[in-house]
C-alpha cells in the first residue's frame, strides 16, 4: 500500500471535517424545514440577535464569514418572507440596516430548538467536546491568520 504524504493526510482530514460540517448542516436544515426556515436564514437571525437590531449586511457578512453578495441574497429572500426589514440609515443614506420583524422573532424562537445538533454531538463525551472545541479554535485561529484576519478582532464563534 502506498504511503500517504503529510499533504494528503491534511487534505483527507479537511475533507472529513467538511463532510461532518455538511452532515450536521443537512440535519439542521431538515429539522428547520418543519418550520419552513432554511438553515442559512436561521443563522442570519442568530447573527442579528447577537449583534443587535439595526445591523448592517456587511456586519452579518463578516460574522458569518460569507461574501457580501451571498448575504445580500439571503437577506432579500428573508425580506420577501417577512422575516426581516431593511431600512436606510438616517445618518448615512448609503447604509442599510436590517431588523427582525415579529415573524422573524417567532422564527428565531423556533430555531432555538436544536435537537439535531444535540443528538449528533451527544456521540462525544464532555471531555471529547472540550478537546474538539480546543482543536477547532486552534484551526480557526490559524485559518484567520492565513486570511490575514487578526483572531482577536474576528467575530466570536458564538451566536447565542
Amino acid at each position: 500500500m502506498p504511503e500517504v504524504s503529510g499533504v494528503d493526510r491534511d487534505y483527507n482530514l479537511w475533507v472529513l471535517l467538511h463532510q461532518v460540517s455538511d452532515i450536521i448542516f443537512n440535519a439542521r436544515e431538515a429539522e428547520l424545514q418543519e418550520h419552513g426556515l432554511p438553515a442559512t436564514q436561521a443563522e442570519v437571525l442568530f447573527v442579528i440577535k447577537a449583534i443587535g437590531d439595526k445591523v448592517t449586511p456587511a456586519q452579518i457578512s463578516r460574522m458569518m464569514f460569507r461574501r457580501p453578495h451571498s448575504v445580500s441574497g439571503i437577506i432579500e429572500r428573508m425580506k420577501k418572507a417577512g422575516l426581516v426589514k431593511k431600512t436606510k440609515d438616517l445618518h448615512r443614506k448609503n447604509l442599510v440596516r436590517v431588523t427582525m420583524t415579529e415573524k422573524g422573532q417567532q422564527a428565531y424562537k423556533q430555531a432555538l430548538k436544536r435537537k439535531s445538533v444535540q443528538k449528533i454531538m451527544s456521540a462525544l463525551s464532555e471531555a471529547e467536546r472540550q478537546k474538539l472545541k480546543s482543536l477547532l479554535e486552534t484551526l480557526r485561529n490559524k485559518g484567520l491568520k492565513e486570511l490575514r484576519i487578526d483572531p482577536k478582532k474576528a467575530p466570536p464563534p458564538k451566536f447565542v
